[in-house]
C-alpha cells in the first residue's frame, strides 16, 4: 500500500509513520514543501515500512496523484482553519483521482463541511473521512458507549497534553488564531457560540485506581466535536470542549489575550504564534503525563445521572494518541476492512473497543466513573477499582458503619528535634515493637474519624472525599495539617500517595510535600498496613507497620 502523507515529517504525520513502522507492505511518501526536512525524517526513520521523501505543495496535489498513484492520502499538515477559499482542494482532487482520503483536521467548520462531497465520493467509490483524531473520533466513541445506558443532554470534555509532548507550529497557529474569536457550539438546545480560550473550567483526570493528574485548567477550543457530535445525540442540549496545556501561567496569558481580543475587537494574534510555539516548547517541567476526559449529564431510568470517562497516558505514549485513529483504519484496510464510500466527519470511524486494542501494551489507561453518594468513603474515591482490592481491604473499607479492628504493630520514630516536634504535634506514638493496636472507625459529618490506639497512645485523624482541586483524592486531617492523598491500586497493594497539603489552612509548596511509601495490603488473611511518613530536610517523622483483624460486627 502506497500512502502519501501531506506534512509527513510534522508532528502528527511523523508519529503516524512511527506507529505503522512494523508493516513492510506499506510505502510512505513523506511529503511537504521542505525537501531537506523530508529527507532528514526518512534518514532517521527506523522500521519495516519503506519511506521516501517527496517535495509537494498542497496546491500541486492533483499532479502528484497522477504521477505517484497512491492508494491513500493522509493530510497531516494544516492549520485547516487557514486553508481559505480552496480549502477542500485536496479532497476534491482525491475524489477526481479515485484515491481514498483521511485527515487530522481539528477545525470545526472544515470537518463539518466535508459532507458536501458525499455524493461525489460515493460515485467515485472512495471514502473521505475528516477529523480522524482524538477530537472527535475518541470523544464520539466514548459518548456512544455512554448512550447505551442514558439519554445524553450535556457534554463537557477536554484534553491535557503532557508538557513534554511538544506541539506543532501549525497547531499553535490554529489555537492562537481563534483565541478570542467566536466558537460555534450548542447551548440550551440552540446553536450558540463561546469565546475561544475565553471560557474556562477546572477538572481532575482520575482513572479509577491510578494516580490522578493534578487538577487542570481547561479552556474552550474550536474542535469538530462542537458541531458534529450533537447530530449524533438528539437529546443533547449543550456541548463544551477544552484543552489544558501546561504550564498554566502561559495558558493564563492566552486566556487574558483572548478576553482582550473579544472585548476590544482586536485582530487575530496569529502573527505571534511562532513566539508562543517557541516558549511553550521550551517551558517543559512537571509530570510527564497527559490525559483526557468526557463528562456527560443526562437521564437514565427517569433519574438524572452523571458519568465521566477518564484517560491517563504516561510518558511518551500519550502524544501518539491523536495519530492512533488513522493507524487503526490503515491496519483495518490491510486486512480488507474498508470504511463505506462517501465523505463525512469521522465520528463513527472507530468504537471504544478499537481504542482498547490500540492502547493495549502501552501505558495508557481508561475508566468510567459515576457518582454514588451512598457509597463508603474509599469506594467513592476508587470507583470501579475498589472491586480489585484484596478481600480484607474491601472488608475494612466497604462500609460506612462504626467498626473496630485490632492487631499488633511495630513503630519507629524519626531522630532529631524537628522530627520529634512534628511527631508530638500530631500525636504519633514512640518507637516500640509488638504493640497492641486498636483502630476505631466512626462516621462524622459525612466523613470518617479514625482513632488509633497504639498500646494506650491515641491519635486520630478525619478522612473525607476531596472536592474542587482535591477532587478524587482522599483528604486526611491531623490537627492543623490537611493532606490530599491519591489512592492508587498496584497489584495487591493500595498505595497512599501524597499530592498536596496545607498547614493551618495555608497551602504548602510541593518541595515540602511529605514522602515515604505507605500502603495497605493483605497477607495470610490479615489486613496489613505499612506507613512511612518523611519530610524534606527533617527526614523520617514516623513509620509504623502491622496487621489488623475485625473485632466486632459493623454497627449503626
Amino acid at each position: 500500500m502506497k500512502i502519501l502523507i501531506l506534512g509527513g515529517y510534522g508532528v502528527f504525520g511523523g508519529r503516524l509513520a512511527e506507529l505503522l513502522s512494523d508493516l513492510p507492505q506499506i510505502e510512505f511518501l513523506i511529503c511537504g514543501r521542505d525537501l531537506t526536512r523530508a529527507r532528514a525524517f526518512c534518514a532517521r526513520y527506523r522500521g519495516k515500512a519503506r519511506v521516501r521523501p517527496f517535495v509537494l505543495d498542497r496546491a500541486d496535489i492533483a499532479e502528484a496523484l497522477r504521477a505517484q498513484k497512491p492508494d491513500l492520502v493522509i493530510d497531516a499538515s494544516g492549520p485547516f482553519q487557514k486553508y481559505g477559499a480552496h480549502r477542500y482542494h485536496v479532497i476534491a482532487s482525491c475524489i477526481d483521482s479515485g484515491v481514498d482520503y483521511l485527515d487530522f483536521a481539528d477545525a470545526a467548520d472544515f470537518v463539518f463541511g466535508v459532507s458536501k462531497f458525499d455524493r461525489q465520493a460515493k460515485s467515485a467509490g472512495v471514502f473521505v473521512l475528516s477529523g480522524v483524531s482524538s477530537f472527535p473520533v475518541l470523544t464520539a466513541a466514548v459518548l456512544r458507549e455512554m448512550a447505551k445506558t442514558m439519554d445524553i443532554e450535556v457534554v463537557e470534555g477536554g484534553i491535557a497534553p503532557s508538557p513534554y509532548a511538544g506541539i506543532g507550529l501549525n497547531v499553535m497557529r490554529a489555537v492562537v488564531d481563534y483565541a478570542g474569536a467566536q466558537v460555534k457550539l450548542r447551548r440550551h438546545g440552540e446553536p450558540s457560540h463561546g469565546i475561544g480560550l475565553g471560557e474556562s473550567m477546572r477538572f481532575t483526570v482520575a482513572v479509577p485506581g491510578r494516580l490522578p493528574l493534578r487538577n487542570i485548567h481547561f479552556s474552550l477550543v474550536d474542535v469538530p466535536d462542537l458541531q458534529v457530535i450533537p447530530l449524533e445525540h438528539p437529546t443533547m442540549t449543550d456541548i463544551w470542549m477544552g484543552a489544558g496545556p501546561v504550564p498554566e501561567i502561559l495558558h493564563r496569558i492566552l486566556n487574558l489575550l483572548a478576553r482582550l481580543r473579544s472585548t476590544l475587537g482586536l485582530p487575530s494574534f496569529e502573527p505571534f504564534s511562532r513566539l508562543f510555539y517557541a516558549v511553550l516548547n521550551r517551558m517543559r517541567f512537571g509530570e510527564h503525563r497527559g490525559g483526557m476526559f468526557v463528562r456527560a449529564k443526562g437521564v437514565a431510568d427517569a433519574r438524572s445521572v452523571e458519568r465521566t470517562w477518564h484517560l491517563l497516558a504516561e510518558g511518551d505514549d500519550g502524544p501518539y494518541i491523536p495519530s492512533m485513529a488513522i493507524e487503526a483504519i490503515v491496519r483495518k484496510l490491510l486486512t480488507g476492512e474498508r470504511p463505506p464510500s462517501g465523505a463525512r466527519p469521522a465520528v463513527r470511524a472507530l468504537d471504544l473497543a478499537d481504542y482498547d486494542t490500540l492502547f493495549r501494551g502501552r501505558k495508557i489507561y481508561t475508566g468510567f466513573r459515576e457518582p454514588d453518594p451512598q457509597a463508603p468513603l474509599y469506594r467513592k474515591i476508587l470507583g470501579s477499582a475498589f472491586a480489585t482490592l484484596p478481600q480484607r481491604l474491601q472488608d475494612l473499607h466497604g462500609t460506612s458503619a462504626t467498626r473496630q479492628w485490632t492487631g499488633f504493630a511495630e513503630i519507629r520514630r524519626g531522630r532529631g528535634l524537628m522530627a520529634a516536634f512534628v511527631a508530638a504535634l500530631i500525636g504519633f506514638p514512640k518507637t516500640a515493637s509488638n504493640v497492641p493496636v486498636t483502630v476505631t472507625f466512626s462516621p462524622e459529618n459525612g466523613a470518617e474519624r479514625w482513632v488509633r490506639d497504639f498500646g494506650g497512645k491515641r491519635f486520630s485523624s478525619v478522612q473525607s472525599v476531596g472536592a474542587d482541586r482535591d477532587e478524587h483524592l482522599l483528604i486526611e486531617r491531623f490537627g492543623p495539617a490537611k493532606f490530599a492523598v491519591a489512592l492508587v491500586v498496584e497489584d495487591d497493594r493500595l498505595l497512599l500517595v501524597p499530592r498536596r497539603w496545607t498547614l493551618f489552612g495555608i497551602a504548602m509548596p510541593d518541595i515540602l510535600l511529605p514522602s515515604g511509601v505507605s500502603f495497605e495490603t493483605e497477607r495470610d488473611g490479615h489486613f496489613c498496613f505499612d506507613v512511612d511518613i518523611s519530610m524534606p530536610i527533617i527526614g523520617r517523622i514516623v513509620a509504623y507497620r502491622g496487621t489488623l483483624c475485625s473485632s466486632n460486627q459493623p454497627t449503626g
